[in-house]
């Protein structure tokens, strides 16, 4: 099955991964994009003006059912992220697990041809063996992690149960233009980026020697494209992710170096939930959709720092964004 010139319902379509995924499905088809815009905004939306979006709650059946129902393929992306769920548990359960059984509720008798979830390769958990393939044990480390691995169960349950065509993506760590460098939703590579310019100290958790497969968002956007256009993949996962491991310390010394900065590396306690390793398993992706991530992490790196000096007003609200959640903190460590 070809992605094009169908109906296609994106949700979390504002976000970071789901805005690149509208970019690069919108010039072929009738994209609609569904965002409770909690995290994602109408800016992220400005490279394809020809979309229709769809202000909503995938924990709201009745406001979504519409848009499902009309829907040739579905892209589900809307997700709360894995901070916040070692906070609040109930919203990460809520979303993650609740709203994807809600957006199969609507599809079940639909004439939907694709349903792709995309998970996480947080459900592994850490790496028993590398590299991780699909086969890897699950062993999800946080709540968030956990409600992904239900999402997935619920997904594969209606293909099995109804006939639902559902596929699974287990992306890997993803970054890259529009990533959150701000609050609950900030990854490492932005914040990074950010400090770094800002000739601020890059905060490390742990020993820095924990390591992750950094893919570019590009890359994987186009891996979740050919995911849904495999036949073969009705009913089963796949990985999508670049298959090479980089240690955050490494990260940090990369990103110090692009940025041209003395910032020094400042090590803190570690984070309940953090995965010590992972390194995907690609070669099913190589061989079932001959896909190959192409960007390499320096690549990649030097395009992210350039976009970054590009969008001076993006980087200044996140370093606010970033110094206020860090004083939060210290004021409640300190009461």
């Amino acid at each position: 099955m070809k992605v094009e010139g169908k109906r296609v319902l994106v949700t979390g379509g504002a976000g970071f991964v789901g805005s690149h995924l509208v970019d690069l499905l919108a010039p072929s088809n009738e994209v609609t994009v569904l965002d409770d815009f909690s995290v994602g905004t109408r800016a992220n939306l400005s490279s394809s003006p020809q979309t229709n979006v769809l202000h909503a709650d995938i924990r709201d059946l009745d406001a979504i059912e519409g848009a499902v129902k009309q829907s040739d393929v579905i892209f589900h992306l809307a997700v709360v992220c894995l901070r916040v769920s070692i906070a609040d548990p109930m919203a990460s359960h809520d979303v993650n697990a609740l709203g994807t059984l809600n957006l199969l509720l609507a599809a079940r008798d639909s004439a939907l041809q694709r349903f792709v979830y995309v998970s996480s390769s947080e459900v592994y958990g850490t790496a028993h063996h590398v590299p991780m393939e699909e086969r890897h044990p699950l062993n999800p480390m946080t709540p968030y992690a956990a409600a992904k691995l239900a999402g997935e169960a619920y997904a594969l349950s209606f293909h099995r149960t109804y006939g639902l065509p559902a596929t699974v993506v287990r992306p890997f760590n993803i970054y890259g233009p529009r990533a959150h460098a701000e609050g609950a939703s900030g990854e490492v590579i932005p914040r990074f980026v950010a400090r770094a310019i800002a000739g601020k100290p890059l905060v490390v958790f742990g020993d820095g020697l924990q390591t992750r497969d950094f893919t570019w968002v590009g890359d994987t956007v186009r891996g979740i494209v050919k995911a849904a256009e495999c036949d073969e993949l009705v009913g089963d996962c796949i990985n999508i992710a670049r298959g090479h491991e980089v240690s955050v310390v490494d990260i940090a010394r990369l990103v110090r170096e692009l940025a041209g900065t003395r910032s020094p590396i400042q090590h803190q306690p570690d984070r309940p939930g953090d995965v010590r390793r992972h390194f995907a398993g690609v070669e099913r992706a190589r061989s079932l959709l001959g896909f190959t991530a192409t960007v390499g992490i320096e690549e990649g790196l030097a395009r992210y720092v350039d976009w970054v000096k590009s969008q001076p007003g993006r980087l200044d609200s996140g370093l606010e964004a970033e110094e206020a959640r860090n004083w939060q903190l210290a004021a409640a460590a300190g009461a």
